[in-house]
């Protein structure tokens, strides 16, 4: 299949890898054009006009940086995409923004479908990893067998428009926030003089991760009666670790946002309940 690929950062290089190593043809283009002519040399064409890029292309992919790289990308591009040219989008964005432009492009007759994913550059080359579908269930069916030949696993989310950019970005988040965190267990650790070798060694043999489903599980039973680790107790904990920190000339970042958000359960009188109760939406 001849495929148009544009941005050839690093995720997307290594997805025109592996289409090359699949046996298609690519296109590929890139707003700084010498990433994308760097791919000439493992067989993929080069562009430096978008537009000359989608001749006698199947299927458009992207995986470029947000929502307005997307729109600035595919915009001028509106009058020149085929009828029947599939475009699949790997780009992270917003659930809003992603609604309105599947809806926008579908007005003109073509198939947009967004497919992010948990993957990184050598995943993208080597086809393994975890794909995100939201969609009719025919685009669906009918992508499938590509997709799966990307990324290994694809996630089908339902027919419901921007599910796949949700779920995408819930994935991130905690990503992220457990990099927060392990970003305060080095600040503690330096704070403690202990060698943030062995402050992370902890976790060869405790492994909090392990216990994330179950976490989500209650938080999603919303029974924070029966608590296990109580609110007031959760909270002396961080006290002790910011305290710590600051004695030893650190300061934490993610444990004082979250000791504020437990001021604030227990200013509401829910010191007494589960420390998931501070999992609540705020409002």
């Amino acid at each position: 299949m001849k495929i148009a690929f544009y941005g050839t950062g690093l995720m997307g290089s290594g997805f025109v890898r592996r289409l090359l190593a699949e046996g298609h043809e690519v296109n590929v283009w890139n707003r700084s054009a010498d990433k994308a002519r760097r791919l000439q040399a493992e067989g993929a064409r080069a562009f430096d006009d978008a537009a000359a890029a989608l001749a006698g292309v199947a299927r458009i992919h992207l995986s470029l940086g947000d929502d307005a790289s997307v729109d600035a990308v595919l915009e001028p591009l509106s009058g020149v995409i085929a009828a029947g040219t599939w475009i699949v989008d790997h780009t992270t964005t917003a659930m809003h923004p992603t609604v309105e432009r599947i809806g926008r492009w579908a007005a003109r007759g073509r198939t947009y479908v967004h497919a992010p994913v948990f993957m990184g550059p050598a995943n993208a080359a080597e086809g393994s990893g975890l794909m995100l579908f939201s969609g009719p269930k025919a685009q669906y069916d009918a992508l499938l067998p590509a997709l799966q030949r990307m990324t290994g696993k694809v996630i089908d989310l339902g027919e419901a428009p921007g599910r796949a950019a949700a779920f995408k970005l819930f994935g991130n988040l905690t990503i992220l926030g457990l990099l927060g965190v392990l970003g305060d267990v080095n600040r503690l650790a330096h704070a403690l003089g202990i060698p943030a070798g062995e402050a992370f060694g902890l976790f060869e043999h405790f492994n909090p991760g392990a216990t994330l489903a179950a976490r989500a599980a209650r938080i999603e039973s919303a029974d924070v009666t029966q608590p296990t680790f109580e609110l007031a107790m959760a909270r002396k904990d961080l006290r002790l670790m910011i305290e710590e920190a600051q004695r030893g000339g650190h300061d934490l970042v993610v444990a004082p946002a979250f000791a504020a958000v437990l001021d604030a359960a227990i200013a509401r009188g829910e010191g007494h309940l589960d420390v998931l109760a501070a999992t609540r939406p705020l409002r």
